[in-house]
């Protein structure tokens, strides 16, 4: 930002210890000097907030290898990584133990579908969704709800399946079912992870053969 013959400016960890209010600020202005002068920024964070909403293209690292690289909403939508899936996100991802391939996978029980068609996994096999297509209704995998958190925006509701946390983001004014609460993903938003890295559906599931 003195000099004008650079090419890159390396940022590490610049916001970490200053208060909220002019942390954004201080985002912002970096924000717009990188348009005005269109130098290579390299900033690395350990807030998630920070990298998705400053960086154009974010790069994740996880015991010392990086495990994806791509865009802010590459990384949302699909994690490469068990990692990426649980560390992007807030809550991150629900990671579920399963087994199947084909178009469903089976969970303590249950089929829940993939949305599209997968070959036979090999390794630890997990389903993976993200708490904002987790729907809490009667139909679905039974579950058990241990609180609600009011963030402001939405509510969390914090359950449990078969032991294992399952978070669900509730629409606004949604309200739980009386009775037995039961959780349906959205097909579309599974993925499934074998050995902590994602698998590569064959085809979409409404493709014909």
């Amino acid at each position: 930002m003195v000099r004008e013959d650079v090419n890159a400016l390396l940022f590490d960890e610049p916001l970490t210890v200053i208060d909220p209010h002019m942390k954004w600020e201080l985002r912002t202005q970096l924000k717009a000097l990188h348009h005005e002068f269109g130098h290579t920024m390299i900033y690395v964070t350990h807030d998630q907030t920070e990298a998705l909403t400053f960086a154009d293209k974010v790069v994740v690292m996880h015991e010392g290898r990086v495990v994806q690289v791509g865009t802010p909403e590459d990384l949302f939508e699909r994690p490469a990584h068990t990692f990426v899936g649980y560390f992007i996100g807030s809550p991150g991802m629900n990671l579920i133990d399963a087994e199947g391939a084909g178009t469903v996978a089976r969970v303590a029980g249950h089929e829940v579908p993939l949305g599209a068609v997968y070959d036979a996994p090999v390794g630890r096999v997990q389903i993976g969704v993200r708490p904002e297509f987790v729907r809490l209704g009667a139909e679905g995998l039974p579950v058990t709800v241990e609180r609600i958190e009011d963030v402001g925006r939405h509510r969390i509701a914090r359950c449990s399946l078969e032991g294992v946390a399952l978070n669900a983001i509730l629409p606004e004014g949604a309200d739980l079912p009386a009775g037995e609460v039961r959780a349906r993903f959205e097909a579309g938003a599974v993925s499934v992870y074998a050995d902590d890295w994602r698998v590569t559906p064959l085809r979409a599931r409404f493709e014909t053969d």
